[in-house]
């Protein structure tokens, strides 16, 4: 990924932070004297990540004012190499990174006329200035030098006025302003351009001093452009559909030879060993694998007799394993970081289901994008999760260039917060054992909830998650360590970019945790009293799907809150009638806007999926999708089919919209939201959203009718 592209956060940013002494503080005539820059990789201070350099300058004398701020004085820089000889090696130590000083309008003009006056090729950086955004971040500071924001931030300084000491100064402000920005909604490098190019006052009267603008008057979407082409088939089929079944067991004593006879028989490459004790079910964490590898490196230390030892002495354990519901690149990603050939490929209760090996995925190549899962399953810190997580954006924008629907795009989305959720999981776990807490005290299951459970997710989503835990009572023991995981986590995903649920639907608070025993009392619970406050909460529960842990705990609440609805007619008509959807048409086909754009979600996109739920529930619909479930209704009440048609339409409508607005926000540096700008769609695309519109607008009419079926 460019680590310079738009979308990158600032928390995991790769940049030099760069700072120039010289003979003067007019840019138009004085020379530099000294270059310092700091590196930082992935939002941190690389410890020998420095360069610093005197420069003589060119036929003339430091003038004595300055050497008192600086203390450079001519006898210093008197054996040093010149501007152009510095040039090359100062300006391989930036590369493309993005390029961060205090007030760098200034030292971007100097640069510049260095190369100029040597006949050297300069190129204006990607650049970040500290002083807009302190006042971003503080806008009634009574000042913004680094002293000042130093005292303001509790920041030491480091050799003031000297080029290397102001750059470490300023980068130790950039990483104290990071936390600062985020609290205003700026995460993203193009967020943050877009926030200082509303400083006009102060940009106008730094080029007014000949200064360099501090950031691009004009978007940049450079690296974003650059598209690489690649299958897309990953991206669109999952690992399901691929994979071999049944998966091929023999047990722990059988012997090599007969697992080599069986593999012959079979025509496979790789046989699962069943763990103890023995059962029609195996779960991956229980099973073992061996492969022809294991057989000839076994027969080349053992000879002929490996053929009648036992397959447990050489199979591998635990199975590594991949959910039978993932997209194939994430299968393709996980064997790129195992280094393995085979996977077993699990249900959603952990039991292995089936086999997939490169021979299977052989034909399939997803390119750079593939990283993304790597990233994500690698990150041990919340900065390498958002350097990770970052891709996301730019992936995105490379299937829609690719052409897949907004639907077949959200399902890689959510799957990625799947991961990204199961991986802070695994952080705060770590960060429980060392702080003392221990590991867990029982089994449990890190949900995902609402989109991200549907596998409808979008760019613009927050966090929507719960934890079901083996056993323990409310405010229990085993409830205050989950509590405390599940602020960890919360805390992790906020930093790295999903911002905490707005509704509190986050598994630190204590609605949202809880034993197999507490989940089942509290949905029956909300199932029979139905208060609006129960109908919110247990709406977005239905949609629930593990991320980390026994995945078995969710598939047993789940369906124990299916078979407590079921029949509830009462319970189904209340969330039915919950379901309201804003008239967004006008008499004559317009469309009601604010500020040019309307908001999908609120005008239609929300309601229809609840709608969607509601039926779903009513006819005991499994499924999580919107599409999944619209399918099952279908099959089950043999009526309204083209208006269940048209809804299925509707919701692919709106994502495709939504998505597109927000890839291309992000692009600019606007945060994403759920609001199209009506003026940008095609006359399809206008036309495409009107019918979406008068389909949800049937929603009240089509409950009616649909609700009492038998």
């Amino acid at each position: 990924m460019d680590r310079a592209a738009g979308s990158v956060p600032l928390l995991s940013l790769d940049a030099v932070v760069i700072d120039v002494e010289t003979t003067g503080l007019d840019p138009r005539k004085a020379r530099v004297i000294e270059l310092a820059g700091v590196r930082l990789t992935a939002g941190k201070l690389v410890a020998d990540g420095s360069f610093r350099q005197l420069v003589r300058p060119a036929g003339e004398t430091i003038p004595a004012e300055t050497t008192c701020i600086h203390g450079i004085d001519d006898a210093m820089v008197a054996g040093s190499p010149r501007f152009s000889e510095v040039w090359p090696r100062f300006d391989a130590f930036v590369g493309r990174a993005v390029v961060v000083g205090h007030m760098i309008g200034f030292d971007l003009a100097m640069l510049k006329r260095e190369c100029e006056l040597a006949g050297l090729p300069w190129s204006r950086p990607r650049t970040l200035d500290t002083r807009l955004l302190a006042e971003i971040a503080a806008p009634d500071l009574a000042g913004y030098e680094l002293e000042k924001l130093s005292a303001w931030l509790g920041i030491d300084m480091v050799d003031r006025h000297s080029a290397l000491g102001d750059a470490i100064t300023t980068v130790r402000i950039f990483l104290a302003l990071v936390p600062k920005l985020r609290e205003h909604g700026i995460r993203t490098v193009a967020e943050a351009e877009r926030a200082c190019r509303a400083l006009t006052a102060v940009l106008d009267d730094q080029v007014r001093s000949g200064w360099i603008e501090a950031v691009d008057a004009a978007a940049r979407l450079d690296s974003e452009q650059t598209l690489k082409r690649f299958d897309s088939y990953a991206f669109r089929h999952r690992v399901g559909g691929i994979m071999r079944t049944p998966a091929i067991f023999v047990p722990p004593d059988a012997t090599v030879g007969e697992a080599l006879a069986q593999m012959a028989d079979e025509k496979i490459s790789a046989i699962y060993v069943r763990g103890l004790p023995p059962g029609p079910e195996v779960r991956a964490a229980e099973a073992g694998i061996v492969t022809e590898r294991d057989v000839l490196r076994a027969v080349s230390r053992l000879g002929a007799q490996a053929l009648q030892r036992p397959v447990a002495e050489i199979m591998s354990t635990p199975l590594a394993a991949v959910p039978a519901d993932a997209l194939v690149y994430r299968a393709i990603a996980r064997m790129n970081r195992l280094k393995t050939r085979h996977l077993g490929v699990v249900d959603d209760a952990g039991h292995v289901a089936g086999a997939l090996s490169t021979r299977d995925l052989l034909r399939l190549r997803a390119g750079d994008a593939i990283s993304l899962g790597e990233e994500i399953d690698d990150a041990g810190d919340a900065h390498a999760l958002s350097a990770a997580w970052a891709q996301l954006p730019r992936i995105a924008r490379m299937l829609l260039a690719e052409g897949l629907s907004g639907r077949d795009i959200a399902e890689v989305i959510s799957l990625e917060l799947g991961a990204l959720s199961r991986q802070a999981a695994v952080i705060a776990e770590r960060m429980m054992r060392e702080s003392g807490r221990g590991g867990p005290p029982c089994e449990y299951a890190l949900l995902v909830l609402g989109s991200a459970g549907r596998g409808e997710s979008l760019l613009a989503m927050d966090q929507d998650n719960a934890v079901i835990f083996a056993h323990g009572d409310p405010d229990g023991e085993e409830d205050r360590w989950f509590a405390e995981l599940g602020t960890h986590v919360a805390d992790i995903l906020h930093e790295v970019g999903v911002p905490y649920c707005k509704g509190g639907v986050m598994a630190k608070n204590a609605l949202w945790r809880g034993s197999v025993a507490t989940w089942q009392d509290r949905v029956d619970k909300w199932i029979t009293r139905s208060s609006p406050a129960d109908l919110l909460s247990v709406d977005i529960f239905f949609d629930l799907r593990a991320v980390n842990g026994d995945g078995g705990f969710a598939v047993s609440v789940r369906q124990a809150a299916f078979a407590a609805a079921e029949g509830q007619v009462a319970f189904i008509k209340l969330l039915v009638e919950n379901v309201s959807v804003p008239a967004s048409l006008k008499f004559f086909g317009g469309i009601r806007t604010v500020a040019g754009r309307i908001d999908l979600k609120a005008a239609g996109l929300f309601g229809l999926v609840a709608w969607v739920r509601a039926m779903a529930i009513r006819y005991h619909v499994m499924e999580r999708s919107t599409s999944a479930r619209l399918g099952g209704v279908k099959a089950r009440v043999r009526a309204s089919e083209s208006d269940l048609d048209a809804l299925g339409e509707a919701q692919g409508t709106f994502l495709d919209l939504i998505l597109s607005q927000q890839v291309e926000d992000i692009a600019h540096g606007i945060p994403p939201s759920n609001a199209v700008a009506v003026k940008r769609l095609s006359s399809r695309d206008l036309d495409r959203l009107r019918t979406a519109l008068a389909a949800v607008s049937n929603i009240d009419e089509l409950g009616r009718d649909l609700l009492f079926k038998d």
